[in-house]
């Protein structure tokens, strides 16, 4: 029977690659399993938890909401969450414009908040709430009204197209409203009445009142001194003075005069 010779025996070069072989597949292993023991143990530390959850943008409602909406907790894994879905689970608040989460070195949470903007304040039964740009009254108490009074928007669809036309006006315009007033309709055409804080009083529909109060500064410009009165720009745009549309103011006597005790 002939003898099985081995090369490799013979040859030491080849023996050699052989053992390096060898040992870079215990070195790769070890690797592996040194790896994941790290793992294990670090994910048994409070350094793989969250510590710190951090809120930054938020006005109209408390850290507090934000976090319970994003259902992140202290001591939660840090790898347990998704930074997208989280973000998109605040961003459903309706007053909330988009949200951002983001993880910090190793155990820190920071949710980015935009809200929508507010743009007055509509007006209920018990009082006012402010209305944002979204056209969401939001369902907290105010200490004061620092703004347009909207009243009679009792939908959402007036209350939306109300938003996106007063987006569409020039500061130099939303700056002079006083109060809108829904006088006729629930939608999007509906009548208004605006009271202006320059003492005049426009008549529009709501679906072209940023169109039509474009032209307001160039028509105030044109009226003399002392005069106020109504413009109406339901279809086209008209000027009638106040003692034109309800008469000159009546005189009283001294007789008709009333005195307080």
């Amino acid at each position: 029977m002939d003898k099985v010779i081995d090369i490799e025996e013979r040859i030491p070069t080849l023996r050699e690659r052989r053992r390096k072989r060898t040992n870079r597949k215990f070195l790769a292993l070890l690797f592996i399993f040194l790896l994941l023991l790290a793992g294990l143990i670090y994910s048994q530390t409070k350094y793989s938890k969250i510590q710190t959850i951090k809120v930054t943008g938020e006005e109209l409602y408390s850290e507090e909401e934000y976090i319970k909406a994003s259902r992140l907790t202290l001591g939660d894994s840090m790898w347990s969450f998704s930074e997208d879905e989280t973000g998109e689970a605040i961003s459903e608040l309706d007053w909330v414009d988009t949200a951002k989460v983001e993880k910090r070195w190793l155990t820190g949470v920071e949710i980015s908040i935009a809200e929508y903007p507010p743009i007055g304040y509509l007006e209920t039964d018990t009082g006012y709430q402010e209305l944002l740009a979204n056209g969401h009254a939001v369902a907290l108490p105010v200490d004061g009204v620092n703004g347009p009074i909207f009243t009679d928007f009792v939908n959402q669809e007036t209350r939306l197209e109300l938003a996106e036309q007063l987006q569409e006006l020039d500061a130099e315009v939303s700056n002079l409203l006083s109060q809108i007033i829904v006088t006729e309709g629930e939608s999007a055409s509906s009548r208004i009445t605006l009271y202006m804080t320059d003492g005049n009083e426009v008549r529009a529909r709501l679906n072209t009142l940023a169109e039509k109060l474009a032209y307001y500064p160039a028509l105030i410009a044109q009226l003399d001194d002392g005069v106020k009165g109504v413009f109406d720009m339901e279809v086209g745009i008209t000027f009638r003075s106040f003692d034109d549309v309800y008469g000159p103011p009546k005189e009283v006597s001294e007789d008709e005069e009333t005195i307080e005790p």
